[in-house]
């Protein structure tokens, strides 16, 4: 079943996307429609985030912002399926880069990235950061349970010499090439839920208690390698900006819980700014903090 699913959705995508994104733009209007009103997506969901993560927001503001992120979900629907037919003189069009001048002194120092990344805006379009940042580029992922579209996805992150590793093997991975003397920049998606078993941190974001991934801050510590944040922004319906900021220039000596407050704080800020661009619809506080003993 899970093949033939994929097939049916690969041919479909495969002529739906040859159209030009201001089409399908309309398509996400109507998508949008669905998945707020008939039957909606995880409204409960995304109602509960918000309204806990803004407790001081009145019902109207927090209206506000839930349609919002449905009409941004739609987009981002139809933004990461066009990756199947955009060119790569319009991904440069749509898709641009600031304060590069960070990443060329860092390789000029030889050193090894850490970067950041939240699923805030698109994160999916930035395929040609190999091209721009000059570094041997990994993306920690985890797998899709369908291994069709797991493959699906992965051939539109990678076709342009991104590497993608999933987390068990990140380590091996920098391993093998700081011995080959190739410098790496390793792009870590911050707010991905923990397996219970795997929680090893508890921190506040978004007023609330939350789960983090600290194997970041681990790495980064142990090889001294330098943390950068991937700061995206819409500049207008089909056009962003990956906006790089230094967050830690020198990670040696820090612990992995001090290096992950940097960049968490980091990225809470940005969503409490414009908060519409952050995906809500994710189950991200399905664990509760354990209460400790008294």
């Amino acid at each position: 079943m899970g093949a033939i699913a994929y097939y049916i959705f690969y041919g479909v995508n495969w002529i739906i996307t040859l159209l030009p994104l201001s089409v399908l733009y309309v398509f996400a209007d109507l998508l949008y429609y669905i998945l707020y009103h008939f039957p909606s997506y995880r409204r409960k969901v995304v109602e509960t985030n918000l309204k806990n993560s803004f407790p001081d927001k009145t019902k109207e503001e927090l209206k506000i912002i839930e349609r919002k992120f449905y009409r941004h979900l739609a987009d981002i629907f139809v933004e990461t399926l066009k990756l199947t037919h955009m060119s790569d003189s319009e991904q440069r069009k749509r898709f641009t880069y600031t304060n590069l001048n960070i990443i060329d002194k860092l390789r000029e120092d030889k050193r090894d990235i850490i970067a950041i990344v939240g699923h805030y805006n698109n994160w999916e379009w930035p395929t040609l950061l190999p091209y721009y940042l000059k570094y041997k580029t990994i993306i920690i992922y985890k797998p899709l349970q369908n291994k069709y579209f797991n493959n699906f996805v992965n051939s539109s992150r990678s076709k342009h010499g991104i590497v993608l590793t999933p987390t068990s093997q990140i380590i091996r991975e920098i391993i093998n090439y700081r011995l080959n003397k190739i410098n790496t920049l390793s792009v870590f998606i911050s707010d991905q839920i923990p397996a219970k078993g795997d929680i090893k941190y508890w921190t506040t974001f978004l007023n609330q208690d939350t789960a983090v991934f600290t194997g970041a801050g681990k790495i980064a510590s142990k090889y001294d390698m330098a943390i950068v944040f991937f700061h995206v922004q819409k500049v207008k319906r089909g056009h962003y900006n990956l906006d790089i900021e230094l967050l830690i220039d020198h990670t040696k000596g820090l612990s992995e819980n001090d290096i992950t407050e940097v960049h968490v704080r980091r990225l809470e800020e940005i969503i409490m700014n414009k908060p519409e661009y952050w995906i809500w619809s994710h189950r991200r506080w399905k664990h509760s903090k354990p209460v400790e003993n008294a």
